[in-house]
């Protein structure tokens, strides 16, 4: 498990890796890429469940 120390190293490498102007754009992206596989896999159970329905 990471500790304290162990983070705040990781936050280091991060700033100096992509500076801090880009570390909220990054993390936006992120965030917009989570997002659109939760959306896809939700897609995806509807379309098992709608062919489910369909052959009974």
């Amino acid at each position: 498990m990471l500790s304290l120390p162990h983070l705040l190293l990781v936050l280091l490498i991060v700033l100096l890796v992509f500076g801090a102007g880009r570390i909220p754009r990054v993390m936006g992206d992120i965030g917009k890429g989570i997002r659109a596989m939760r959306e896809g896999l939700k897609g995806d159970e509807q379309t098992k469940i709608d062919d489910k329905d369909k052959n009974p």
